[in-house]
């Protein structure tokens, strides 16, 4: 468990005065666990929540909260199983949340038989969801796109379906807010369009100034945790890294919990 933060949050203007930043904090009583971005890798996700589970124990709370930041899907190998294992994880907590990512959005999308959709969700790493799903390897290479389009849909539960489609767009914990991509600067968190949330990147990454709510997020990549002083970014490229992170918070305090495969020999 690494411990990178526990109150600091940068540093705020008041008429000329550099003062200190109020301490962020998650509600009395609340353990608030967000994993970012999956992406086919259930050995780290597998590994990371048993993490959580022995970290839980050690931290006396009310309520524990698991939020998925999206991008469960795409570019690993084992997408259908990381659908499978999040479908029953809300038994397992007080408070479950699955934020609906950019690549369940083109999932979704590819699922309608559109055989532009599926190029496109193909493109962007879909070719890996969709042999995890398919289970042949050998069927997949011999299909052309418009094969795929009508063999994909009927290979996914619809359970998995129902599951992907049930997504939030951002939840709110004390002085953190939680979303998939980012937030539009200047426009009120109940206002963001969903396209902000699961699809920003530069408008959001490069904005200094407070959002109202410590951000924290997935979708960006970035060797360790992004801690900034208005955002945290928890995605570090498990599909490619090896390394499947979450960020802890129980009052005041944050730290972190990692899955590091790369260490596997």
């Amino acid at each position: 468990m690494n411990f990178f933060s526990r109150i600091s949050n940068g540093w705020r203007s008041s008429k000329g005065r550099r003062v200190a930043a109020a301490p962020r904090a998650v509600p009395p009583g609340h353990l608030v666990y967000a994993i970012g971005d999956i992406h086919g890798r259930d050995d780290l996700f597998a590994a990371l929540l048993n993490l959580i589970a022995a970290d839980r124990g050690r931290h006396p709370h009310e309520s524990c909260v698991l939020i998925l930041l999206g991008d469960l899907v795409d570019r690993g190998p084992d997408s259908a199983k990381v659908v499978e294992r999040a479908i029953g994880l809300a038994a397992h907590f007080d408070k479950f949340h699955y934020l609906t990512g950019n690549h369940e959005e083109c999932m979704l999308a590819s699922l309608g038989g559109d055989v532009r959709a599926l190029r496109y969700f193909v493109r962007i790493g879909g070719d890996a969801t969709v042999r995890s799903y398919m289970n042949d390897d050998l069927a997949y290479d011999a299909c052309s796109f418009e094969d795929l389009a009508d063999k994909f849909p009927p290979r996914v539960p619809q359970a998995h379906v129902n599951f992907l489609g049930s997504g939030e767009d951002f939840v709110e914990y004390g002085d953190y807010a939680f979303v998939h991509a980012g937030v539009r600067p200047g426009i009120p968190l109940d206002q963001q369009k969903p396209n902000d949330l699961r699809w920003i990147r530069d408008d959001f990454l490069h904005h200094d100034q407070d959002f109202g709510h410590m951000i924290v997020h997935g979708h960006t990549i970035s060797a360790n945790v992004d801690e900034r002083v208005n955002r945290i970014g928890v995605d570090t490229g498990a599909y490619a890294s090896g390394r499947l992170t979450a960020l802890a918070l129980h009052g005041e305090h944050r730290w972190t919990l990692q899955a590091d495969g790369s260490k596997q020999t």
